[in-house]
């Protein structure tokens, strides 16, 4: 690295900038406001709570159908695989950005490929977020107030509670939510302010794999638990290039790329963020893989995409009443917790990419509290009209997912426009790609052939 390039980075690192220089604005400023002086830095325990909470949301609920379509042994490998990598690519992504100017996935992408790479990175940002906001509006929704499945009707716990009313429906119970419990979270301008709710977020998926773990081992004990199948089995329903389907939600379930500039842009040094990263992966996988196993467990074929809907079944007890409503309610809560770091990085990308010359986001309170208000509205309301996203969920993992957390780092790498890639680097970079490419591209097609073949 030059000494130009050096004395920059040391510049953004610290958040300070010398007589005669401006913050920066645009591709190249970071995502939050300058620190002050003598101000606390993030801990390395804090960056794994907000690094854990990108990424366990929606996927957490469907990886036990993971392991339903793959079998156990191909379900656990491929998330000991998919974690690998993408702990690789956070690495390389780390690695360009402190060599180079910028202090954003946008602005790095942008140094290596020019604007169009900016704006591409953007784009698969906007759609990974944004899909991922409304299906967790939608998740809430189902939990409080219930839904359509397969033609039967499930109420939420709300209804199960008070009796159906117009204030329990999906409209009045999710307004609610987003006035009185995401608004006030996603108003905060530092990821580092939402330590503590990313905290009790992490406990609460913690205790809704807990739950489901005691329910397993109690359905153990009584030889009511299901025989999960070790490898995958194939018949006239099940070819083998739907095997393939299950990668794309594993791949979005790792997917926290987008969180990866701001929260490290807040810690001491580099280091940091690396450990935070590989303790936040080990802590993930070893979630996925405990809630998969167990729920597979309870549930065996009978699973479905929406593992809650398993749980939203009426109990010969009231303690497995109490065990269902808790398991969904720890889940809907912890998906309220998770939403405003998604909403911090879409709106970051978006002011990107609408207003590349102004100042920082953070110190501009008008548009700051403009388009927060405007992706609230937008993701409520979507919400509340699409009944069902989970071919758009899968679409997402073959899609904008996959390019935020393989193809484009890997595409860094050998673009190598500082000329620090080994060739160790380039050869796992160009695997990376390939293999993101393939199984997409299958898992794609797959996806849209059963659609078609559906209707």
């Amino acid at each position: 690295m030059n000494n130009k390039t050096t004395y920059s980075k040391n510049i953004l690192l610290a958040g300070k900038f010398p007589p005669g220089m401006s913050p920066a604005t645009g591709i190249h400023a970071p995502l939050l406001p300058e620190r002050k002086q003598g101000e606390k830095r993030a801990s390395v325990h804090g960056a794994v709570f907000n690094v854990s909470t990108s990424i366990i949301g929606a996927g957490i609920m469907s990886i036990p159908a993971t392991l339903k379509v793959l079998g156990v042994i191909p379900a656990l490998v491929l998330i000991m695989i998919i974690a690998w990598l993408v702990d690789i690519s956070v690495e390389f992504l780390l690695r360009y950005t402190l060599s180079g100017e910028s202090t954003t996935y946008a602005g790095v992408m942008r140094e290596a490929f020019g604007r169009v790479g900016s704006v591409t990175v953007q784009i698969c940002v906007m759609i990974t977020n944004l899909g991922c906001l409304i299906v967790y509006l939608i998740i809430i929704g189902d939990v409080l107030s219930g839904n359509v499945h397969d033609g039967s009707m499930h109420l939420g716990v709300l209804q199960e509670w008070f009796g159906i009313h117009w204030w329990n429906s999906r409209a009045f119970a999710l307004l609610f939510v987003v006035i009185f419990v995401v608004l006030p979270l996603v108003l905060f301008r530092r990821v580092e302010s939402l330590r503590f709710s990313s905290a009790i977020s992490v406990l609460l998926a913690v205790v809704f794999v807990g739950i489901c773990s005691v329910m397993a081992i109690y359905a153990l004990i009584e030889g009511k638990t299901k025989s999960p199948r070790l490898l995958p089995h194939l018949d006239n329903k099940t070819s083998f290039f739907d095997l393939f389907t299950a990668a794309p939600v594993i791949v979005t379930a790792f997917t926290f790329h987008f969180n990866v500039h701001p929260i490290s842009f807040e810690l001491g040094k580099p280091s940091d963020m690396v450990s935070a990263v590989k303790i936040s992966l080990l802590l993930c996988a070893g979630i996925y893989f405990t809630i998969g196993i167990f729920g597979y467990l309870l549930f065996g074929e009978s699973i479905v995409a929406d593992i809650l809907v398993n749980f939203d079944q009426s109990s010969d007890t009231a303690i497995g009443a109490l065990l269902n409503d808790t398991v969904r309610l720890s889940y809907a809560f912890h998906l309220m917790l998770a939403f405003p770091l998604l909403n911090f990085s879409l709106r970051a990308s978006i002011d990107e990419l609408l207003y590349p010359r102004k100042p920082l986001l953070a110190t501009d309170s008008i548009r700051f509290l403009s388009l927060t208000l405007a992706l609230l509205v937008f993701a409520y309301l979507a919400a509340i009209a699409i009944p069902n996203i989970w071919y758009f969920f899968q679409f997402m993992g073959s899609t904008s997912a996959v390019c935020l957390a393989f193809i484009f780092p890997g595409a860094i790498v050998l673009r190598d426009v500082y000329r620090i890639s080994t060739t160790r680097d380039k050869i796992a970079a160009a695997v990376m790609i390939i293999l993101a490419v393939a199984t997409s591209t299958i898992a794609l097609s797959t996806n849209i052939y059963s659609l078609v073949r559906n209707t």
